[in-house]
């Protein structure tokens, strides 16, 4: 399973800022340890156009030479640095790597960061710079359209289990028929001002296992009476665990890989390619947020695994005139 990282390009943050730049290397180096089914692979930064699917080109040329207005920068919540620059247009860049392999065959693939989905068509907000999930939504509808010109449009479903509400993708997407956005939040959390998804679904303070997983499958439910994707790129947010410092929900490590496995499963059953982000975590312990992020990785491998061997039995039975299922997803 192929995972795509940039945490080599690190941002240069002052003392005490609240933002865990750390746990990335740290995902990455327990991956390359413990995972070798994973095939970790550097991360190739978007261009100006890819990111222009999405964002403004006065936004884009704002971040690229550091000439956002004060209070715009201090909305994102890192300092201007090339480094901070870099640094976002590769996490977006993961993120369409990950989608193109995942609709290339893989079935999975993953982005080692991403999920940064408070960022707006013209400004960023809350650690998040470029919209990853948005930008690859739109470029594999692009690409999709010109390799297969009679099969009509990717539809996309962004399916968003971060604790904070998706508010850029929301707004990006708000009046697009062809891309789901699907977030499960913490009601009281931020954004205290939220953007209207295709379904959002408000959890408690204090939300458990049992209750965050029944919101869960009906939400998905609620989501396939309402669309058909062909494309599904979930944001993996490990800040739902019950060790989070900015997540307010009571999810366990259990508890956490059942909402993995559901989203995995759910996808798998349809035969709908899926690409994976870490979005947020901030856990006391970072470790604990590693080991979140880690859990879903070896979920993802299983999942991965079984793509796997339907190709080589869908590949068998093409060659010998025997096909037995047919994968509908582009």
């Amino acid at each position: 399973m192929q995972a795509f990282y940039a945490d080599h390009f690190v941002l240069p943050l002052p003392a005490g800022h609240r933002f865990p730049m750390a746990k990335y290397a740290r995902l990455r180096e327990r991956l390359a340890r413990e995972l070798p089914q994973v095939e970790l692979l550097e991360a190739r930064p978007a261009s100006d156009g890819e990111l222009a699917l999405v964002h403004t080109p006065t936004y884009i040329e704002a971040v690229h030479t550091g000439t956002l207005p004060p209070a715009a920068q201090r909305e994102i919540g890192f300092p201007w640095s090339p480094a901070m620059a870099e640094r976002a247009r590769r996490s977006v860049g993961a993120t369409l790597q990950a989608c193109r392999r995942a609709l290339g065959g893989g079935g999975l693939a993953a982005n080692l960061a991403g999920g940064t989905h408070h960022a707006c068509a013209d400004k960023g907000s809350g650690f998040c710079v470029f919209n990853d999930a948005a930008v690859a939504a739109r470029l594999m509808q692009a690409e999709h359209a010109r390799a297969n010109r009679a099969r009509g449009m990717l539809r996309v479903a962004i399916v968003d289990l971060d604790v904070h509400q998706g508010n850029g993708t929301a707004r990006i997407f708000a009046h697009d028929d062809s891309v789901f956005t699907l977030s499960l939040h913490g009601a009281k959390n931020f954004p205290f001002r939220k953007e209207p998804s295709d379904l959002d679904v408000e959890l408690p303070d204090g939300c458990g296992d049992a209750e965050y997983l029944d919101a869960l499958e009906r939400a998905l439910e609620e989501m396939e009476r309402r669309f058909e994707p062909g494309l599904v790129i979930y944001l993996a947010g490990a800040d739902p665990h019950e060790g989070d410092r900015l997540g307010r929900l009571k999810l366990t490590f259990d508890g956490m890989e059942a909402r993995d496995r559901r989203v995995m499963d759910w996808a798998w059953t349809r035969r709908l390619p899926l690409a994976f982000v870490m979005a947020g975590g901030y856990g006391t312990d970072m470790d604990a947020t590693v080991q979140v992020q880690m859990n879903t990785y070896r979920t993802a491998v299983q999942y991965h695994g079984r793509w796997q061997s339907s190709t080589t039995v869908m590949t068998a039975a093409t060659a010998s005139g025997a096909m037995r299922w047919h994968n509908s997803a582009p």
